[in-house]
């Protein structure tokens, strides 16, 4: 058993090992499409979330007519999304702090369920909900773009605000 794990690492580190010898050039992580924690580049949220939190791309284009993307979402203690609905698949992993999520088209703290960082869920399309962080919260979604948010009531679209 324990040849068989050594001979699955030796082919694993095969590849990474013979590019290296070839071009004698150290090829950064993103470059092979990896991110480190510390690599991961934020800025500021697009403006169909409230001010505040921050965003970044992972893979590929949120906003493409369409593709795979997956994206971070950064957001400060207390920091909330009004109820919305989204057109397609969202899926949603906690890294960080812990994600409150509530379904319904009204915003309502008691019925809000708590997941913390490594949990995972899916929302399918067209489902109402609404989201808030406990603590500072990062959570990592990846779906099918374009990313689109429609607001259960229109006054809370931080988009007709501005």
């Amino acid at each position: 058993m324990k040849r068989h794990i050594y001979l699955v690492l030796a082919l694993i580190g095969l590849p990474w090992m013979v590019q290296r010898s070839t071009t004698g050039v150290s090829v950064s992580a993103a470059e092979h499409n990896a991110f480190t924690p510390d690599a991961i580049q934020f800025g500021p949220a697009p403006g169909f979330v409230p001010a505040g939190a921050q965003l970044a791309v992972l893979e590929g284009n949120p906003m493409a007519t369409t593709g795979d993307y997956t994206i971070r979402l950064k957001m400060p203690s207390g920091y909330r999304i009004a109820p919305h609905w989204h057109p397609k698949r969202e899926n949603v992993t906690v890294i960080e702090g812990t994600l409150k999520v509530g379904m319904g088209d009204r915003f309502d703290e008691k019925s809000m369920a708590g997941f913390s960082a490594g949990s995972f869920a899916y929302l399918d399309p067209s489902m109402h909900h609404f989201a808030m962080a406990s603590g500072e919260t990062v959570v990592q979604i990846h779906g099918m773009a374009p990313v689109e948010f429609n607001y259960i009531d229109p006054k809370d679209d931080p988009r007709n605000k501005r």
